[in-house]
């Protein structure tokens, strides 16, 4: 009997949880799991979760960096309506895929806004006969939270709803606890999966060996770092190297153009390569923001990198994982508050003077992943 899986996916600003979920996803179904993903943002051309079944919610997004605010698919911020259309959508999904797990992505930990959505399909799922197994996918890193009481409501959340918090980390490198004070109140649910990391694979690159490669993932907060690199260019050792800069998909129109218009002969300028974990195996240096799945690639490949860590609206897991791995001198950290064309070019000479990055860490997540939701919904009762 084929087994079934309803994956609750939104991305908002980049699209690392976006990435890492697609990576999941066809993971579960190469272990034989029929997947279907909820798919609550705009689509993203370049991650296309490839075999798996996707059912798109009424998209939300943000204006900017302004979490607060839901927008609908016109711009326009949600009012009640939408709200109880898009939850009135994702509960006949579910009744639709009649799930023997349920795996959501972040929620409780994060993802507050859509509450509205997701604690109704909670009640559903747990009232039903029989019940679905529900499980929680959640990075390493949480974002710091400052409103007193918000743990406590977070265990109770768990432990009343969940069966499983799949945690997508090594604690041998960043333990749960380090960001989550309450995960000892958790600690029979929580599985660490391991990190989910791209497959390099056996890409045959044509040229791109010696590059320094600057990325700014999903681009929407990334025009601050790839203009300081152009800037920094002229002041480093690695000036005479071809720098390929990797713009992101969301990068404003404006400033892709703008940076296209900067290229020489030895500058290329893309939003988006698949082969990216395979470049970094041969370039002579990375220049990127610090999200999850960036930091992924730069450790499995071990090139030398800087890292320029998204800390805008009271973000604190980039700095906190980058300022880790910096403290293992894997990596080179500029804040994001002292970035400039001169600190990045300084950066860039203390990189190439460090040996290569050398750790072992668990990138097995994604096949593990796919193992322990297997494992969940087999135990559902038909």
């Amino acid at each position: 009997m084929t087994r079934r899986v309803l994956f609750h996916v939104q991305h908002l600003l980049g699209i690392g949880h976006l990435r890492r979920a697609e990576i999941l996803a066809e993971a579960m179904a190469a272990e034989g799991l029929e997947v279907t993903v909820s798919y609550g943002g705009r689509r993203i051309a370049e991650v296309a979760f490839r075999g798996v079944r996707v059912a798109e919610l009424p998209p939300a997004t943000i204006a900017g960096e302004d979490f607060s605010t839901l927008l609908d698919a016109d711009n326009r911020p949600v009012d009640d309506a939408w709200r109880a259309a898009r939850r009135d959508a994702l509960l006949r999904l579910w009744r639709d895929v009649d799930p023997d797990v349920v795996l959501i992505e972040l929620f409780p930990f994060g993802r507050r806004q859509f509450a509205f959505e997701l604690m109704p399909l909670l009640e559903a799922v747990h009232a039903a006969t029989p019940r679905p197994l529900v499980a929680c996918s959640v990075r390493d890193v949480l974002v710091a939270s400052k409103k007193a009481g918000r743990d406590a409501e977070i265990v109770e959340r768990v432990r009343r709803f969940f069966d499983a918090v799949l945690v997508h980390g090594d604690p041998a490198l960043v333990p749960f606890g380090a960001t989550f004070a309450s995960a000892d109140r958790i600690a029979d649910l929580i599985h660490h999966t391991g990190y989910v990391a791209a497959d390099a694979g056996s890409t045959a690159l044509v040229g791109g060996e010696d590059e320094v490669i600057v990325s700014a993932g999903g681009g929407a907060v990334g025009a601050p770092l790839l203009f300081a690199a152009v800037a920094a260019r002229p002041m480093t050792p690695l000036a005479g190297h071809v720098w390929r800069f990797l713009a992101g998909p969301n990068l404003p129109a404006a400033d892709f153009e703008r940076l296209g218009a900067m290229a020489d002969a030895r500058t290329i300028v893309e939003r988006f390569r698949p082969d990216f974990p395979a470049r970094l195996q041969t370039a002579a240096l990375s220049i990127s923001q610090a999200g999850y799945n960036t930091m992924m690639d730069v450790l499995g490949s071990g090139v030398r990198a800087i890292v320029v860590p998204y800390e805008a609206k009271g973000e604190t897991e980039q700095r906190l994982r980058s300022e880790i791995l910096a403290s293992r001198r894997l990596l080179t950290v500029v804040p994001e508050a002292d970035l400039s064309a001169a600190r990045l070019a300084v950066a860039v000479t203390e990189a190439i003077g460090r040996p290569a990055a050398s750790i072992r860490i668990d990138r097995s997540g994604a096949a593990t992943t796919a193992r322990l939701v297997h494992a969940l919904a087999t135990r559902r009762v038909r």
